[in-house]
């Protein structure tokens, strides 16, 4: 007899079981614009204590309608301050997760290109936190390329790139959350290994860093003269971060003089 069966419950090790439970909440949260997702997190973000406790309501009602639960032991309720997908939320600043930190900091040098490949994505995740990332990390990225032997060939500016990245993130830098109220300002950068730029606001006659943002130029673009290198962060940059600027009037920031007005 021919049947036809279905799971009642997503069984662990499926393929798309992750992909399935994300379309879910997707659909669960449709037009709630103030709720982010993650996987099985989720982010309420309000103006004020009136509207937070109207969308806690409404999430608690859909949750409850899709036979949805959650945990009272995991959930943070109308907290200022609140850790979400390894960053720290706090009053209009995003910051590094105090415990991803110190795995930053309690990283050994890698011996092995699976290593090199695993301290990358370790300090990688924080890439927006890092000016100019993708140059500061070549020495990095070059051991791990195809091709490369397995053993790392630890040298000076393995050394110098493992301290810079520790150090970069261990400070904990801190990012503002744009205000799209405000005009942004672009700083690109170019330089013999990659492309760098950051985005930056001004609060209180300060100028804050939004999100930097790099690139590891190719073989074909280091032939690039330095005019040409220059022009290239620019428009990287602009592409970068089209998502804040496009539509917008904002302040274009270079050091190289030929583009200075």
């Amino acid at each position: 007899m021919d049947c036809h069966y279905e799971f009642l419950r997503m069984p662990f090790g499926i393929m798309n079981s992750g992909a399935a439970l994300t379309r879910a909440v997707k659909k669960l949260l449709c037009g709630m614009d103030n709720v982010v997702d993650y996987i099985d997190d989720l982010l309420i973000y309000t103006e004020t204590w009136e509207a937070h406790v109207k969308t806690l309501s409404e999430l608690f009602k859909r949750l409850q309608v899709a036979n949805f639960t959650v945990r009272p032991v995991k959930c943070l309720l109308g907290s200022r301050t609140v850790d979400f997908s390894g960053h720290s939320l706090d009053r209009g600043a995003i910051n590094l997760q105090d415990e991803n930190v110190e795995k930053v900091r309690n990283a050994p040098r890698p011996k092995i290109k699976r290593e090199v490949r695993a301290f990358l994505g370790l300090v990688g995740y924080y890439k927006e936190f890092v000016p100019n990332f993708a140059a500061v990390s070549a020495p990095f990225s070059d051991l791990a390329r195809k091709g490369q032997p397995n053993i790392v060939n630890w040298g000076d500016s393995q050394e110098r790139a493992y301290n810079s990245l520790k150090v970069a993130v261990t400070t904990k830098p801190v990012l503002q959350l744009p205000d799209v109220n405000k005009k942004f300002v672009l700083r690109t950068d170019a330089s013999d290994r990659g492309l760098g730029a950051a985005l930056m606001q001004e609060n209180e006659g300060t100028l804050f860093p939004v999100a930097y943002a790099s690139k590891k130029l190719t073989d074909r673009e280091r032939k690039y003269p330095v005019t040409e290198r220059e022009a290239l962060a620019i428009v990287w940059g602009v592409k970068k971060f089209s998502l804040y600027l496009y539509g917008t009037v904002f302040i274009l920031q270079t050091d190289h003089v030929l583009y200075s007005f």
